[in-house]
């Protein structure tokens, strides 16, 4: 048996840690340690598998719960507390569990943990060999560029020795979290299966920021394009898109370019919008004339 890990050392965060802490931590880690950024680097691989379990029970409020109050023990805790429900109900009839004594402060300090599952589970298990436990669930993270979500793709995964084949809808965000059920570990005594977890990590690998569905850019604009008017063309994730550019387009100014977006997660054939902001270009290098030029343009204005 593998010592105690604290998954809070993992993550690098405080046990007080927010959810969005924890997140941000992950994906911080598991970029770092992913292992097709690692090839061949055994250390990297193990410590990306830790930073999957770590980020597997401590993004779970439930599992967190369990983890912080029983500490290494925590996947036992549905099986003590039921364990315990058993001795309290034989205690009331009478019965006992062979005059074995638990407090709240034994279990607090680890110390008698292992003893107590013993004598409910290993004497006893025979005679409770009935009792159905679901099984464990299973956390995994899967990297893929935002380019590639912009379409539905198939992805065959390798979770436990078990490969699985998986659709991923257009639209999945960083961060995303899907299940799928019974595809986790077996449960116990004919008990149903637990279910996988799948943790998205999104590279951008794109001059665009995603906020939900909606893409934001912003361009540089030539200063006599935005003064007299004209035609921008411009790059959109599914091609060129050719803008009117309206006289007298002030610094800052924003165009939105409906259905241009990012897909909406699992809405076949919805966009969102990209919002483009123009940069005004002041020109540089200018000749002799064309500072003229302006300096007429300066005084003219000035009348």
């Amino acid at each position: 048996m593998t010592g105690f890990i604290d998954y809070y050392k993992v993550l690098g965060v405080d046990k007080n840690a927010t959810e969005e802490e924890i997140k941000k931590a992950f994906r911080k880690l598991a970029r770092k340690y992913h292992p097709d950024l690692n090839p061949d680097n055994e250390e990297a691989k193990k410590k990306f598998q830790q930073i999957n379990e770590a980020n597997e029970v401590l993004s779970d409020p439930e599992k967190r719960k369990k983890y912080d109050q029983y500490g290494e023990h925590w996947q036992h805790a549905e099986q003590y507390e039921e364990a315990r429900r058993q001795q309290q109900q034989q205690r009331t009839s009478g019965q006992g569990f062979e005059g074995y004594t638990y407090s709240g402060s034994d279990f607090g300090e680890g110390a008698y943990f292992s003893d107590f599952f013993e004598q409910m589970f290993g004497r006893k298990r025979q005679s409770r060999g009935n009792v159905r436990y679901r099984g464990e669930d299973y956390r995994a993270s899967l990297q893929m560029n935002l380019t590639d979500a912009m379409a539905t793709r198939k992805q065959v995964l390798n979770v436990n020795g078990k490969n699985i084949r998986i659709t991923i809808p257009a639209g999945v965000e960083d961060g995303q979290v899907i299940k799928l059920k019974g595809y986790g570990g077996e449960g116990i005594n004919g008990g149903p299966k637990g279910d996988l977890y799948i943790t998205f990590v999104i590279n951008n690998n794109t001059p665009f920021k995603r906020v939900g569905d909606d893409l934001h850019v912003t361009l540089d604009l030539p200063l006599y394009t935005a003064v007299l008017g004209g035609d921008e063309v411009i790059e959109t994730l599914d091609g060129k898109v050719k803008l009117k550019v309206a006289p007298e387009t002030q610094n800052g100014a924003q165009v939105r370019l409906k259905g241009k977006g990012f897909p909406k997660y699992k809405k076949e054939g919805a966009f969102g919008d990209l919002y483009v902001t123009w940069n005004i270009k002041i020109p540089g290098q200018l000749t002799e004339e064309e500072k003229e030029l302006f300096r007429q343009l300066a005084e003219i204005k000035k009348r």
